[in-house]
C-alpha cells in the first residue's frame, strides 16, 4: 500500500491523474502492485492481473503494467504466461515505471505520498528489506537486504503526514527492531521513537512487525514514558515448540520467548501484544500444536493472527517435505484460533464498564466503528458505537464499554 501511495504521489506530481482501486472504469491505464509472499497472496495478485487483462482485451484499457513482489520474483515465468501485460517491474524499479508515462522521478518528493487510507491514519515505512534467514520466508528474495531510512527522513515524512491530517501512524518494515543497525551501527528504534513522539499533532504511534530475537528492550521505556506511543506491540512469534523454532530458523527458543513476553509486560504494564503464528510447518506434530495452545493459555496474548504454512520456492524450508495436508493445516489453524477466541472473549469482558479513548474510523449501517490504542486497523478489534449523536470521522472520543464479544466491543460516547 505504501509503495502504491509513493508511486501515485510521483505520478500526480507529474500531472497524471491517479486513483487508488478505482471502480468507475473511466481510466485507461492500470498499474497492478502485487504481493508474492504466500500462496493466497500470489493467487489474489494473479487473479487481479487476469481481470485487468480481460478488460484490456475487451477494449476498456489501453495498458496494463505490473509491479511489486510477484513481478520481482516470477517476472520471467509471468512474461510467457500473461503476454498481454505491457510491462513488468520489480520492487525497486519506481523510476522505470515513471518512464513509461514519460514522467520524471522527482527526488525532492521523497516521502510524498497520495494516501489511499482514510486521511486520519497512515502507514509509515522506516526501512526496506530483511537480513533474517527464517526458513519459511521469501521476503529477502523479493526485497533484498535491510536498508534503514535515516531518522531525519522518517520524521520529515511523519510531519508531512500530520500536515495532511494524519493523527495515527503505524510504523512498518520487514523487521522493525533491526532499525538503524546498518546506518548507525546500533539498534536505533528507541531513538527514532523519541523523535517521532515529539512531532506535534501526531497523537498515536503504533509499532508493527517487531522481530523478537535480540529484541531492543530500551524501546519499552520509550513506549511507557510517551503518551502518544500506543501501548501496543505487534511481534510475530510464529511458534513456540523448540523443534519448530529451530526448523523455522527463528534464532530463539521457547524459554526466551516466555521471558521476553514477561519482560515486555513488566516494563509496560497493560500493553496489548499482538502476534502471528504459523500452522502446518513441515514436520509439525500434534505435540507441537498442543504446545502452542498451552503457550496461548499461559501467556494470554491480546491479539493473534494465524497463517497456514505456504511452501515457497528458494526458501530453505522448500527442501523439507511439505508433509501436512492443506485440510490438516486449516484444521490446526482453526483449533489454535478457538483457544485464542476464548482468551480474547475473556479479556474483552474485563473491559466492560471501563472508558477508553477511541479513534472513530468510519460509519457503517448506521453505527460508528472505532478503535482503542490496543487495536490496529483491519486486523484487530473494533469498538461499535450506537446512539444518535453525530460523531466526526477521524476524531477521538471517550467511550464507555457496555458489551463485549469475542473480537469486538460495544460502547457509548461519554
Amino acid at each position: 500500500m505504501v509503495d502504491s501511495e509513493v508511486l501515485s504521489g510521483q505520478l500526480n506530481a507529474n500531472g497524471i491523474k491517479v486513483v487508488h482501486e478505482h471502480t468507475k472504469l473511466d481510466h485507461n491505464i492500470v498499474v497492478v502492485n502485487t504481493c508474492g509472499f504466500i500462496d493466497k497472496a500470489k493467487e489474489e495478485s494473479v487473479n487481479t492481473i487476469l481481470e485487468q487483462v480481460e478488460l484490456k482485451r475487451a477494449g476498456h484499457l489501453d495498458k496494463v503494467y505490473v509491479t511489486g513482489c510477484l513481478s520481482e520474483r516470477y517476472r520471467h515465468d509471468l512474461l510467457n504466461e500473461i503476454p498481454e501485460v505491457d510491462a513488468w517491474f520489480g520492487t525497486m524499479e519506481l523510476p522505470q515505471i515513471l518512464k513509461q508515462f514519460n514522467a520524471d522521478y522527482k527526488q525532492e518528493l521523497i516521502g510524498e505520498r497520495l494516501l489511499s487510507t482514510p486521511k486520519h491514519y497512515a502507514y509509515l515505512k522506516i526501512s526496506e528489506g530483511c537480513n533474517r534467514t527464517c526458513s519459511f520466508c521469501a521476503i529477502p528474495l523479493m526485497r533484498g537486504k535491510h536498508v534503514s531510512k535515516t531518522i531525519e527522513e522518517v520524521v520529515a515524512e511523519a510531519k508531512r503526514l500530520v500536515q495532511m491530517g494524519v493523527k495515527e501512524v503505524m510504523l512498518i518494515a520487514q523487521e522493525l527492531t533491526y532499525y538503524g543497525l546498518d546506518i548507525y551501527k546500533k539498534r536505533a528504534l528507541s531513538e527514532l521513537l523519541k523523535h517521532l513522539s515529539d512531532v506535534k499533532g501526531l497523537e498515536w504511534i503504533r509499532l508493527h512487525y517487531a522481530y523478537p530475537s535480540k529484541f531492543p528492550l530500551d524501546i519499552l521505556d520509550v513506549i511507557r514514558e510517551r503518551d502518544n506511543i500506543c501501548n501496543y506491540l505487534d511481534m510475530p512469534l510464529q511458534h513456540i515448540s523448540n523443534n519448530m523454532l529451530t526448523a523455522m530458523r527463528r534464532q530463539m527458543d521457547k524459554q526466551e520467548i516466555y521471558d521476553l513476553v514477561a519482560a515486555i509486560r513488566d516494563r509496560v504494564p497493560g500493553i496489548a501484544i499482538r502476534s502471528t503464528l504459523i500452522a502446518g510447518f513441515p514436520g509439525e506434530t500434534r505435540d507441537d500444536v498442543e504446545e502452542l495452545k498451552s503457550f496461548l493459555e499461559d501467556v494470554r496474548l491480546d491479539r493473534v493472527g494465524i497463517f497456514t504454512y505456504s511452501h515457497e520456492e528458494n526458501t530453505s524450508a522448500y527442501d523439507l517435505v511439505d508433509n501436512v495436508p492443506a485440510e490438516e493445516k486449516e484444521a490446526r489453524a482453526q483449533e489454535i484460533m478457538e483457544v485464542q477466541q476464548e482468551i480474547s472473549f475473556e479479556k474483552n469482558q474485563e473491559k466492560i464498564g471501563n472508558t477508553y479513548k477511541v479513534l472513530i474510523d468510519k460509519k457503517e449501517a448506521g453505527r460508528y466503528l472505532g478503535r482503542t490504542e490496543f487495536d490496529s486497523v483491519e486486523v484487530d478489534n473494533e469498538v461499535i458505537i450506537s446512539g444518535d449523536a453525530e460523531l466526526p470521522i477521524g476524531e477521538f472520543v471517550q467511550v464507555r464499554i457496555t458489551k463485549a464479544y469475542d473480537f469486538d466491543l460495544e460502547g457509548e460516547v461519554i
